[in-house]
């Protein structure tokens, strides 16, 4: 078997996708889907205005409450 980055054959790629948005790791939906890819998830189900709406509103919160983007804010 081939893995790819670090994927978790128990984590699909929606579930994945909502954990990075919530990590404060991505600043947009096209990172969010890079990230998905370079892990080696596939992003093909990351559409649709609902979902973009719900992952663009936990990015933004994640990158508020992040203490690096704080920092940023204040330079």
């Amino acid at each position: 078997m081939c893995y790819h980055g670090n994927m978790d054959q128990n984590v699909t790629s929606i579930e994945r996708a909502f954990q990075l948005a919530k990590s404060g790791a991505c600043v947009s939906i096209t990172d969010l889907k890079k990230l998905l890819k370079s892990e080696g998830y596939s992003a093909d189900q990351i559409e649709g205005r609902v979902i973009s709406k719900q992952l663009t509103t936990l990015i933004r919160n994640a990158r508020v409450d992040s203490p690096v983007a704080a920092v940023s804010q204040s330079d």
